[in-house]
């Protein structure tokens, strides 16, 4: 019966077989290995043993990341399995009470005819990476559209559905333990905690501010904003930018100068930076002697350090209430997860 969503059953697909390639097979001396600890010798060199843990600990940054991401499959495809199980009960009863089979409530699910207009409204939004002529593309961007609605109207029916025989979905979701550590906006007690990294010359970063600013205002005192340090390697001035920042907030302009970083990521260097702070009221010798200095540069490290070990590869990245959340998404997919969040906590 075809009534899980392609994007449903893509991604039970991938991982499934994602599964079925990373979990191995009962083995007695993977067991003997696990039971002892990692002492078992699985090499030698000029007589000398080479344990397991001696290779799981130089290799510790790589096992975790395979760790995390065995753990985020099998929760996706629990979470799917899921899905399908709801699904399967609210067609057994809405056929139950419409008197038809599950099989024709599935094909009367309709989506509207895709109009020319929608066609030309799509291609105008979307012109700038459509390389070819909209005379060329129309039948491609009708047939995407008629995909499109047929999925939006299976996900509308479902959610109806979910509401008309109140579905209440009690899985936890899956988080990450990250330390809300760093500069703040928002009261310790807010109910939904949002821990950023997060790059001052990123532009994905600068693009998710504007979102932020509107998490902040739809919510208020209930969702706390923490901002931790994630410089990449690739922009040469994010470093220095890390760290000036949290010399502004020894004087308690931490988002003074934040702010006014992101406005202007192409002037971060470090002369431009002493003119912000300067600008921004700063006392100017205490500022410019700490950027000097390097005296946050340990600090940096620590949450680089941190948002690595909780998966964090790119910025920007979120852990709402330790659910993770990558790159600079639209406010909808953020304010999803903080009304669930409210939700569980009754808030």
């Amino acid at each position: 019966m075809k009534y899980l969503s392609h994007r449903t059953f893509s991604g039970l697909m991938a991982l499934a077989l994602c599964l079925g390639v990373l979990l191995p097979a009962c083995d007695a001396k993977a067991e003997d290995a696990k039971a002892s600890g990692g002492a078992q010798v699985i090499a030698t060199v000029n007589g000398q043993p080479i344990t397991e843990a001696q290779v799981r600990e130089k290799g510790a940054a790589q096992f975790k990341q395979l760790d995390r991401d065995y753990e985020q499959n099998k929760y996706q495809l629990l979470q799917g399995q899921l899905e399908q199980l709801i699904q399967d009960r609210l067609l057994d009863a809405e056929a139950a009470a419409k008197g038809v089979s599950k099989d024709q409530l599935l094909a009367d699910i309709k989506a509207a005819e895709v109009t020319d207009a929608a066609i030309d409204a799509f291609y105008e939004e979307n012109k700038a990476r459509i390389p070819q002529p909209k005379e060329q593309v129309g039948p491609q961007i009708r047939q995407y559209l008629q995909q499109r609605g047929q999925f939006e109207a299976r996900e509308k029916f479902f959610s109806d559905l979910k509401a008309k025989y109140k579905v209440e979905m009690k899985l936890e979701p899956l988080r990450t333990e990250v330390a809300a550590t760093g500069p703040a906006k928002g009261p310790e007690s807010a109910p939904v905690t949002i821990v950023e990294f997060s790059d001052f010359q990123c532009p994905f970063c600068a693009r998710l501010i504007p979102t932020l600013d509107q998490v902040k205002a739809k919510y208020g005192d209930k969702v706390r904003v923490v901002f931790r340090q994630f410089p990449l390697a690739m922009h040469a001035q994010a470093q220095k930018a890390a760290e000036a920042s949290l010399c502004a907030n020894e004087q308690g302009k931490f988002w003074e100068l934040h702010d006014a970083m992101f406005k202007n990521q192409q002037q971060l260097a470090v002369e431009n930076l002493k003119a912000k702070a300067a600008e921004l009221g700063l006392n100017a010798d205490s500022f410019n002697s700490c950027l000097d200095s390097g005296k946050f540069q340990a600090k940096v490290a620590e949450d680089m350090e941190a948002g690595t070990a909780a998966g964090v590869s790119g910025t920007p990245a979120l852990f709402i209430n330790g659910r993770f959340i990558n790159g600079a998404v639209p406010l909808e997919q953020i304010t999803e997860v903080i009304d669930d969040e409210l939700h569980r906590k009754g808030a």
